[in-house]
């Protein structure tokens, strides 16, 4: 898959199916590999990226995933974007709490996606749904 990634350009896939969660990971997986994340980190930013876009598909009733190459002069990194169209989560705090689960997912949460990544914002409401962008540099 690593061929096909133009790391010059944002990376967008759909997520409307579990097929699509799958294509995700592998998408993410590829372009950490390409930046030369550690195994380690690749297999963070790959979890978290699975457990978002889990929750993009059973709570916001589907939408997409950006992944994008960054750098900031010192290192390179992975910048993921998950957008929704779907209610929006109602109670943010009580999900971005250690421990809430409403069930479905691997049982991170979004407080675990967070612990997994460097960065991570949260954008969520009933009109316009979710937007998290979350970010992995390299060490």
């Amino acid at each position: 898959m690593t061929a096909d990634i133009d790391l010059g350009h944002p990376q967008a896939q759909v997520i409307q199916s579990d097929e699509d969660v799958v294509r995700v990971r592998q998408l993410v997986r590829a372009v950490a590999v390409a930046v030369k994340l550690s195994l380690v980190d690749q297999t963070k930013v790959v979890t978290a990226a699975s457990e978002l876009a889990r929750n993009t598909l059973v709570y916001g009733g589907g939408g997409s995933v950006e992944v994008t190459t960054v750098d900031n002069g010192r290192r390179k990194g992975v910048r993921i974007v998950f957008a929704d169209s779907g209610p929006g989560i109602a109670d943010l705090n009580l999900a971005m709490t250690d421990g809430y689960t409403s069930g479905g997912g691997l049982g991170l949460g979004l407080s675990g996606s967070r612990r997994l990544v460097d960065e991570f914002e949260i954008e969520t409401s009933s009109e316009t749904g979710t937007r998290i962008t979350v970010t992995k540099w390299s060490r």
